[in-house]
């Protein structure tokens, strides 16, 4: 889930929902409520622990954090030198994804199959809105926060990308991680926290009540995300009065024009082999996890 919310496209959620502990970590962030903060300062660590499901929380939250810390320069090189290769593959593994979530809707009739068209256009409405330009403002950067972390826990809404369209994707995901600048990411932090416990109660209530509209809901999410994930795409350039916009001497990108690969050359095999990967890697995790929550219940 941290590797994938590193990736402008791709979503923790999606995976989170391929795992089958989707609803479990919705429940579980929901639970870091009034009770638990009275569990906290009257040390009753067992019933906390109990409440909040920390056997479960904390190797979750120990991955994220291992997996962001540690892959973002990683991937800042490898989109560097091969964004092609890298779009593939998670295109494989998003489109591979579309299937599984989906499969795991036990009802289609009306209502889910609406929920499922009004998802995808509403990850489509997403990709096709233009850049905002950066900015280090705190109160902004903790407005990102919210945003991001609700896109983070949506299947096929990722917080990258949605930091992207809020100008900041650079600022945040890139330079405040690796070079650990707390004056961007504790307001980032802050808004995150917020948005996290605010919005888990809502997708809470939702599987509750519309289990199989909220999974047709987010299927669609995952499927409209796969136009940010085609691999071959050309670069459109941040223009004021003009003329390109640079930072530290370098164009800056406003958005990814989807294009036609033009040439079938070993890129394009090679592109297609990371794609059919991606489709790998779903189907092998699909296979490990069992999808036993989303399956039985």
């Amino acid at each position: 889930m941290g590797a994938a919310n590193v990736i402008p496209g791709v979503s923790g959620g999606t995976i989170a929902l391929i795992t089958g502990i989707y609803e479990r970590l919705i429940n579980a962030i929901k639970s870091f409520d009034m009770t638990a903060l009275k569990l906290l300062l009257k040390w009753r660590w067992r019933e906390l622990a109990k409440h909040i499901d920390l056997a479960f929380v904390l190797p979750v939250g120990l991955g994220l954090v291992t997996a962001i810390l540690s892959l973002a320069k990683l991937f800042a090189f490898l989109f560097k030198n091969y964004p092609v290769f890298i779009w593939a593959y998670f295109f494989g593994l998003v489109l591979a994804s579309v299937y599984f979530v989906g499969k795991t809707v036990k009802q289609w009739y009306w209502a889910t199959y609406l929920s499922f068209v009004i998802g995808t256009l509403i990850a489509i409405a997403v990709t096709i809105l233009h850049p905002a330009v950066e900015n280090d403002n705190p109160w902004y950067l903790f407005l990102n926060g919210i945003i991001a972390i609700i896109s983070m826990i949506l299947p096929g809404l990722s917080g990258s990308f949605v930091l992207i369209l809020l100008g900041n994707y650079q600022l945040v995901a890139i330079n405040g991680i690796n070079h650990l600048n707390l004056k961007v990411l504790l307001p980032f932090a802050a808004g995150a926290i917020v948005g996290l416990i605010g919005f888990s109660h809502i997708l809470s209530w939702l599987f509750k009540r519309f289990r199989h509209q909220t999974i047709a809901l987010l299927t669609g999410f995952i499927l409209g995300s796969l136009s940010i994930l085609w691999p071959w795409k050309k670069a459109v350039y941040l223009l004021q009065n003009n003329q390109v916009v640079t930072k530290h001497g370098k164009p800056v990108v406003s958005y990814y024009e989807q294009i036609l690969p033009t040439h079938f050359n070993t890129e394009f095999w090679l592109a297609i082999l990371m794609m059919i990967l991606g489709i790998v890697s779903i189907v092998w995790i699909e296979k490990v996890s069992g999808n036993n929550e989303l399956a039985t219940s």
